[in-house]
């Protein structure tokens, strides 16, 4: 039997998103290759200057925003997020990061190549190039929008930075990071992270706890085993 589909949306700057890794780990071992995981980026912080500083203009400003967003890690023991993130180091935007990440995707496809059968998310190399940025972010305080904090991580994932270059100047990456802001709007995805399963039937959106992730999947699982049975 085929695998379930998961599509997987979100921004690299959500904290929610960094949240929920862990519980995409878990699932992973879970349901092993019972599922398959696509993962899409999503725009929320297309001008995070913008953003914040109309959003959290009477709230404290990036500081607020800063202290905010410290005090949702303090409630996951699991990720730790530096006190510098949204005070000191403030990104412009999070599309930067994408367009790194869907360079990166150019390139895996490369090195797959007629390898038809995908490789697991978590094997992924555009998947470690999401959670190095994640890391440099919320845990080393890195400005990841800046092009030299990607020259590094593509250094330490022994990636060749000139076929990141290449991949950006072609326009191919951003070609691919288009395709994904577009799919999203066109699937009504409002925020990071969002899950879609069962052909879009089933959608998961926000701080969505384990349990729920996994009752979803087994829903999916039972379903098919039911013989797709329909209510109509």
């Amino acid at each position: 039997m085929s695998p379930i589909k998961i599509e997987y949306y979100s921004d690299i700057l959500c904290i929610w998103a960094y949240v929920t890794q862990l519980r995409i780990e878990k699932l992973i071992e879970t349901f092993g290759d019972r599922i398959e995981i696509t993962a899409y980026a999503c725009s929320v912080f297309p001008d995070a200057h913008e953003k914040i500083a109309l959003l959290w203009q009477n709230r404290g400003g990036f500081e607020g925003y800063g202290a905010h967003v410290r005090s949702v890690a303090e409630k996951f023991p699991h990720i730790e997020v530096h006190s510098d993130v949204w005070n000191k180091t403030v990104p412009r935007t999070s599309a930067a990061a994408h367009l790194f990440v869907k360079a990166v995707e150019i390139i895996e496809a490369d090195r797959d190549g007629n390898d038809v059968t995908p490789k697991p998310y978590l094997e992924k190399l555009s998947t470690r190039a999401a959670w190095a940025l994640r890391k440099a972010f919320f845990v080393e305080a890195r400005d990841i929008s800046d092009w030299d904090t990607h020259r590094d991580i593509a250094k330490a994932l022994d990636i060749d930075y000139g076929q990141i270059e290449r991949a950006i100047r072609s326009s191919e990456a951003l070609a691919r990071l288009e395709s994904d802001y577009t799919q999203g709007l066109a699937k009504d995805i409002k925020g990071s992270p969002t899950f879609l399963m069962n052909e879009g039937r089933q959608r998961l959106f926000g701080n969505v706890g384990y349990r729920l992730l996994e009752a979803n999947v087994h829903e999916v699982i039972d379903g098919r085993n039911e013989g797709e049975a329909s209510w109509c």
